[in-house]
């Protein structure tokens, strides 16, 4: 989780991505920052984030992605 947090602070530094729950709805993440953050995560992770999991329930928070990240890492296994 850790990494993933610096990649998101690397992103955008300015969210509280422990706290925040609605990145997406909020517009937070904006879209050209959510492209470089799909690709961040599946070089950081080694995953294959496909169009069905882009949408904003696996984004709205960085427990959210976490989630998805080690569902996408167990599927891989």
């Amino acid at each position: 989780m850790n990494q993933l947090l610096e990649i998101l602070e690397d992103i955008n530094p300015d969210n509280d991505y422990l706290a925040e729950t609605k990145l997406i709805d909020r517009g937070l993440l904006d879209s050209l920052s959510l492209l470089t953050l799909v690709s961040e995560m599946e070089d950081a992770f080694d995953v294959e984030i496909t169009p069905t999991d882009l949408i904003p329930a696996n984004f709205n928070s960085a427990v959210a992605m976490w989630s998805m990240i080690q569902r996408l890492q167990a599927e891989n296994k």
